[in-house]
C-alpha cells in the first residue's frame, strides 16, 4: 500500500433471502422452510482512493451503495474479493479500523443527546484516545472554519437539524481520522445551512488532507465537492472518473427554458447533434406565444440521470 486510502479488488457480495409464501400457512411454512434464493448485492467492484480524496458515490436506491459502506466499514465481511482500508482488512480488524474512520450515516448521531456539544466532543476524546494538545488544536481548528460558539454549550436535543447535521461532522472529524464516510449529509437542509456543511468538510478535507467518501442524491454536494464520481447501479460499477470528463461526454447537450405567454416555464434537455434548437423554438412559438428564452448547459444532475437511464459513457 503506497498513497492508497481505500483499495477493493473484485469485491462481491451475496445474501440469502427466503422465498416467502403469502398468508397464515405460508408464515407458518416459511418458519420451517429452506428455500432460499440468492441475491447479489455487489458485483465485482474494484475501486482505488488516493490519500486526501474526496469522491463521490453516487447511484439510484438499490444499487448497492450501502452495501459497499458497509464493506468498507468492516460492518459487512465481502463475499469475494479484497478490501484494505489504510492498508487493514477492515472486517478482519475492526476495531482498529474504527480508530481510523469516521463516519456520519443517515442522520444517526452519535452524539450524547441530553449533553452540550462540547461535553460530546470531550466523551469522544477520551473514546478514542486524543492527546489533549491534538484536540485543542482540531478544536481551535473548528473554530477558524466554522462559527461554533451558538452550539458549543447547546445540548444536542435542542439543536435543529442543520446544526445536529454539523455537530456529527464535527464528531467524526475529531480524532483525525484517515477516512471519512458522510452519507447524506445535506439532506433536509436549507440553502445556507447545505453551504456551510459543505465548506466545513472542503476545510477540514484541505488542512487534514482527509480522505472523504461521499454518498448523495444532492447533485449540489457533488458540483461543490467532489472532483471524481463512481457510480454504481444494480451492484456494478458503471463509471469511474472525473466530473468534466462526464460533462465532455454529454457536451452536445443544452438545457433549453422557454417562458411562455401564461408565464409558465417549459423545459427540455436538447442535444444539438441530433435536434436544431431554433427549429425547436420557432415550432413551439406556432403553439404558444414565447415571451423569454435560456439556454445553459447540462448540469451534473442531468448527465447522472442519463446515465441512470442507461446512456453508456
Amino acid at each position: 500500500m503506497g498513497n492508497e486510502a481505500l483499495v477493493m479488488n473484485n469485491v462481491c457480495k451475496d445474501f440469502k433471502v427466503l422465498n416467502r409464501h403469502e398468508g397464515l400457512k405460508g408464515s407458518i411454512r416459511d418458519l420451517f422452510s429452506r428455500d432460499y434464493k440468492t441475491v447479489s448485492a455487489v458485483k465485482d467492484v474494484s475501486l482505488t482512493v488516493g490519500k486526501g480524496e474526496i469522491i463521490g458515490y453516487l447511484g439510484p436506491n438499490g444499487a448497492g451503495k450501502s452495501t459497499t459502506i458497509k464493506m468498507m466499514t468492516g460492518v459487512l465481511e465481502p463475499t469475494s474479493g479484497e478490501i484494505f482500508v489504510n492498508g487493514k482488512v477492515p472486517y478482519r480488524n475492526r476495531t482498529e479500523n474504527c480508530e481510523n474512520i469516521g463516519v456520519v450515516f443517515g442522520q444517526r448521531s452519535q452524539l450524547w443527546w441530553s449533553l452540550p456539544l462540547i461535553e460530546s466532543f470531550k466523551l469522544l476524546r477520551d473514546l478514542y484516545m486524543v492527546p489533549q494538545k491534538d484536540y485543542e488544536q482540531m478544536i481551535d481548528l473548528y473554530r477558524s472554519l466554522v462559527d461554533i460558539e451558538p452550539i458549543i454549550n447547546k445540548p444536542v436535543r435542542q439543536m435543529s437539524l442543520g446544526q445536529r447535521t454539523l455537530s456529527d461532522i464535527l464528531a467524526a472529524f475529531l480524532h483525525n481520522p484517515a477516512i471519512v464516510f458522510l452519507d447524506e449529509p445535506t439532506i433536509g437542509l436549507d440553502v445556507s445551512m447545505k453551504d456551510k456543511i459543505r465548506s466545513l468538510i472542503k476545510g477540514l478535507n484541505k488542512e487534514k488532507n482527509t480522505t472523504v467518501i461521499l454518498t448523495t442524491h444532492d447533485m449540489g454536494d457533488v458540483d461543490a465537492l467532489c472532483r471524481r464520481i463512481v457510480i454504481i447501479d444494480h451492484g456494478q460499477k458503471i463509471y469511474d472518473n472525473d466530473i468534466d470528463h462526464l460533462k465532455n461526454y454529454f457536451g452536445s447537450y443544452r438545457t433549453l427554458q422557454l417562458r411562455l405567454a401564461d408565464d409558465t416555464w417549459e423545459e427540455m434537455l436538447i442535444d444539438e447533434n441530433e435536434t436544431d434548437i431554433m427549429e425547436v423554438i420557432m415550432t413551439k412559438q406556432k403553439e404558444k406565444k414565447i415571451k423569454d428564452i435560456r439556454l445553459q448547459e447540462i448540469t451534473t444532475e442531468e448527465v447522472i440521470k442519463k446515465i441512470y437511464e442507461g446512456e453508456a459513457v
